[in-house]
């Protein structure tokens, strides 16, 4: 088992809702190998990585300042590239067929509580919450943690970095013999 992490590793002052691009790897519970196993260097998705996949690629749908970049849902891992863009407040927002049309601020007048809206932690948190929550209905199990706490993100912050990163993400299945997080490596 990987030590625990104590202190963050994000950048001290950023704020992680600017305009850019982030690569997120998130850990599943424990590196529990839950959503589906490589076969050939092509990950092949049990159900759960299906609900995986098909929940990040929502996220688009329910947050409109979010563009995916590429992905990959691993056996005990989900990597990605979130692209966060500029999304005028007073908008309309829409979810689904309905528009719902937000208050001068579009915040709650109560002191916020959680990660800033439309932030890298707040899109992180909806997206781990929902996937958790799907797939606890799919086993009939309430509480049962799917994730680690947190998830790791590194700012992209130029085109050469995010064709390495695009590329490492669309090789991961092809590299898993050497990943860090195949069990067999540990």
């Amino acid at each position: 088992m990987k030590p625990r992490r104590k202190n963050s590793l994000r950048l001290r002052g950023y704020d992680n809702s600017s305009i850019g691009a982030y690569f997120v790897t998130i850990v599943t519970w424990q590196r529990e190998m839950l959503f589906g196993e490589i076969v050939g260097g092509e990950m092949v998705l049990y159900e759960m990585g299906e609900i995986v996949r098909d929940e990040w690629e929502r996220t688009p749908e329910i947050r409109r300042e979010v563009e995916l970049g590429a992905y990959v849902v691993m056996p005990n891992h989900f990597h990605a590239i979130v692209i966060i863009n500029d999304v005028d407040d007073a908008d309309v927002r829409r979810r689904g067929s309905d528009d719902i049309r937000v208050g001068a601020t579009g915040r709650s007048p109560l002191r916020p509580r959680g990660p800033k809206p439309k932030s890298l932690g707040a899109i992180m948190a909806g997206f781990k919450s929902s996937v958790t929550k799907r797939l606890n209905i799919l086993h009939n199990s309430s509480g049962v943690p799917v994730w680690q706490r947190n998830y790791h993100d590194r700012i992209i912050r130029n085109e050469g970095k995010m064709s390495r990163i695009w590329d490492h993400i669309e090789s991961n299945p092809a590299r898993w013999d050497v990943d860090d997080e195949n069990p067999c490596n540990w």
